[in-house]
């Protein structure tokens, strides 16, 4: 199994970093191969700006919203200038929405892409992130909302685009998602619903429902409060993860 293991977290000495060396401890002594894409290292841009806006003029959209957005008025905002105004209406002669749609959606950002081609080649995911907020790190929320984009993680049906839930049509396909999180209270406060309400979020909304057949969330609680020998305990069970995943 190819594995992508998404890394978020700004300190190499820090315990979460010590979670992602034992993890990849555990990946060498498997049969799997892996990669890690450390978010901060690489100076990952989480907003998500007008030029990841295009993800959703993508050619699954039904003719009316098509028409509605627009896509050749979107070209020409794009273009900054008279210059590339008139480059961008030479381009569009004789183009559909559709067509147009098209071309824009493969010219999403280049470290989007990047981080794409990587999911794409994996056949599992590990996320490795402290919990900030009963949530992840901002870097890797905007990793999600920039990446799972629009017609590479999910699509809409028609129904999709009225509000619909049951038409969120997921896209990708992988085996298993595994996410690691130190947190920094304790398991029995967790025990009183913070717990489940994550996991609906980052497990079901995030991953099962793109189409990850398989999403487990491990806490290593209480990170600070805890001792040494816990410490060790928890970096053991990582390095077990890697190892058996």
């Amino acid at each position: 199994m190819n594995v992508l293991v998404v890394y978020a977290h700004p300190n190499p000495d820090s315990f979460t970093h010590a979670v992602l060396e034992h993890v990849t401890k555990g990946l060498d002594d498997s049969p799997h191969s892996y990669k890690v894409s450390d978010l901060y290292a690489s100076g990952f841009d989480p907003v998500f700006s007008s030029q990841d806006g295009v993800q959703f003029l993508h050619e699954s959209l039904p003719d009316e919203l098509l028409e509605e957005f627009n896509p050749r008025e979107a070209v020409l905002e794009m273009a900054q200038g008279p210059i590339r105004r008139y480059m961008a209406r030479r381009w569009l002669r004789g183009k559909d929405n559709r067509e147009i749609a098209r071309a824009l959606w493969e010219h999403t950002p280049q470290d989007v892409r990047e981080q794409q081609a990587l999911v794409a080649a994996a056949d599992g995911l590990i996320f490795i992130a402290p919990v900030y907020w009963m949530g992840f790190p901002a870097i890797l929320k905007g990793w999600f909302e920039r990446v799972f984009a629009y017609g590479f993680a999910y699509t809409l049906t028609r129904e999709g685009w009225q509000g619909d839930l049951e038409g969120r049509v997921p896209c990708l396909s992988q085996e298993k998602a595994l996410i690691l999180t130190p947190t920094f209270f304790t398991e029995e406060e967790y025990d009183k619903g913070w717990r489940e309400a994550m996991d609906t979020v980052l497990c079901d909304w995030g991953l099962r429902m793109a189409g990850v057949k398989e999403a487990e969330h491990v806490y290593f609680y209480a990170v600070l409060a805890v001792g040494d020998e816990q410490r060790r305990a928890y970096l053991e069970e990582a390095y077990r993860l890697g190892r058996d995943f």
